[in-house]
This record gives structure tokens, C-alpha cells and sequence, in this order.
């Protein structure tokens, strides 16, 4: 179901509002924790295409950890890929933490794509290292949209507090993959994200620019612009 700007705009703020309804858990002794949250976007990119046709995107979570670091969670958006395909959910679950005193964060997880209407249900492990601004990431999967081919992604990351509550993030991934996964025009591409976010009236507000090369542009699926750089602006609700 293709969902027009209009109503997407309408149902977001329908849910925004009734956000402030609900708060984040937390138990006594700080073992376990639970939080939610709600974005409106006006594309919703994934490795530099676009996934809902170029059109508005609403998004949810919610997610469960544990003092340990252990994690899992739910994420849902639309979807829009030129067939039945509706909505998507992802499942995901992994372990989070610092290697010592070091600084250094790690988490390893796996997870796992459903999409309504069609049979492109996959699943992925990932892994990743962070440092000070720098993040480094890799996902790798045997059965990319439920094809039987490889596919690995690798992304590096970088973020930084600014004056005046603004945050920077940039970063670029490369995904290798098998030929039949897009089309037999590539089997890699690059993509690259730039944006400034910021807490604003209790929302969260972000300007995020997305591009990628021209091997991913012509392994668009579709329409020939699903990969064409843009500007995204996305508001969210922390739960």
C-alpha cells in the first residue's frame, strides 16, 4: 500500500501526540529497561536507496535491555518497492558493551527483516566497533531478500557534539554483493550520509543529506531515482 504525504503527515501527528502519553521503564535496581519511539521522515533510506518510493515514511521501536548488555527490539516503517510489499519489520537481538577500560564499545547481533505482502524475509549478523567520534561496522548476510546470495556491508561512522545542542553525523559504507541481489549491472556500491540533529521541545529533529555512487544508482530497482542523492528531514518522539 503506497501511502500519500497527506495521510502520512496526518497519522504521524496523531501518534506524536499521543506519545507523550507513554515514558520509558526502568526497574528498581537498574537491571532491566525498556524504551519506545515514534519518526516521521520524508524518505526512508537503507544503504542509500530509497525504500518507500520517495515518499514519506512513519517509523516505531521499541526496545528491551539488560544491565548485562544484552538487548532485542522491534522496529517497524512502511515500505514502498514498486509491488505488494507494505510495511517492514525488523527483529533484532545482540549484546552490547566496553571492552574494559579501554573506551572501546562493541556490540555483535543478529537480525531479521520481515516484509508484508512478499517473500523477501532475510536474515543478517552484524558487528561493530566505536571509539571516541568513531564508530566501525560490518553485516554480513548469505540470503540477501531471501535470494540465496551474499551480500556484506561495512560502514564507518562519525559523530560530534556542536554548540548550541546540535550534533554532527556523517558516515560511508561500502556493500559488496552478489550480482542477482540488484541487477547485473554491479556487484558493489558506495553510499555516504552527512547530517545535523537536535533536541528541540521535547522532539527529536534532524537534517540528514544521503547519496551514493554511480554503481549504486544503476542498480536501482524500479525507478531510476530511488538512489539519487537527497535531503531527508526526520522528526521523532523518545518515548
Amino acid at each position: 500500500m503506497k501511502m500519500n504525504k497527506l495521510s502520512a503527515l496526518c497519522l504521524a501527528g496523531t501518534m506524536l501526540t499521543a506519545s507523550s502519553m507513554a515514558m520509558a521503564w526502568e526497574s528498581e535496581d537498574g537491571t532491566h529497561s525498556t524504551s519506545a519511539g515514534i519518526a516521521l521522515g520524508t524518505d526512508y533510506i537503507w544503504r542509500g536507496y530509497s525504500q518507500t518510493d520517495n515518499d514519506p515514511a512513519i517509523s516505531g521501536s521499541f526496545d528491551y535491555a539488560h544491565s548485562s548488555g544484552f538487548y532485542a527490539g522491534v522496529w517497524a516503517s512502511n515500505v514502498d518497492f514498486g509491488d505488494d510489499a507494505s510495511s517492514e519489520i525488523d527483529l533484532y537481538g545482540g549484546f552490547a558493551s566496553e571492552i574494559g577500560d579501554t573506551g572501546i564499545g562493541y556490540d555483535v547481533g543478529v537480525l531479521r527483516y520481515f516484509y508484508d505482502g512478499v517473500d523477501y524475509d532475510w536474515t543478517e549478523v552484524y558487528a561493530s566497533l566505536s571509539y571516541s567520534f568513531f564508530s566501525l561496522g560490518v553485516a554480513h548476510s548469505s540470503n540477501v531478500y531471501d535470494s540465496d546470495e551474499n551480500g556484506t556491508y561495512y560502514s564507518l561512522g562519525f559523530d560530534y557534539d556542536l554548540p548550541a545542542d546540535f550534533a554532527l553525523s556523517a558516515g560511508v559504507g561500502y556493500y559488496d554483493y552478489d550480482s542477482n541481489v540488484y541487477s547485473a549491472n554491479s556487484e558493489e556500491h558506495v553510499d555516504y550520509r552527512i547530517g545535523v540533529s537536535k533536541d528541540f521541545i521535547g522532539f527529536g529533529w534532524d537534517l540528514t543529506y544521503t547519496g551514493m555512487d554511480s554503481d549504486g544508482r544503476s542498480d536501482t530497482v524500479g525507478n531510476s531515482d530511488q538512489g539519487d542523492g537527497r535531503l531527508v528531514f526526520t522528526i521523532s518522539k523518545s518515548l
